[in-house]
């Protein structure tokens, strides 16, 4: 598993890549709204912030499809 941090006009986020190869569960990337479906190639980020004051990121990480989370700074709401 990579983890690295990444910074971006949204802040500082923890970055982890997953192969989706152990992945049993569907998730609801928050980019586009869609199914990120097990067995897919994806990543779960969590701002870094959480981390030093609340220590609670686990609870803030979002899976995300890799190409919405690249785009999410250009994306429309």
């Amino acid at each position: 598993m990579h983890e690295s941090i990444e910074s971006g006009p949204d802040g500082e986020w923890v970055v982890r890549r997953i192969t989706g190869s152990a992945s049993t569960k569907a998730y609801r990337c928050p980019g586009c709204d869609q199914l990120i479906r097990p067995a897919t190639p994806h990543v779960v980020a969590w701002p870094t912030v959480s981390l030093s004051f609340t220590g609670e990121g686990i609870d803030e990480r979002r899976h995300w499809h890799t190409g919405c989370w690249r785009s999410r700074a250009t994306r429309r709401r």
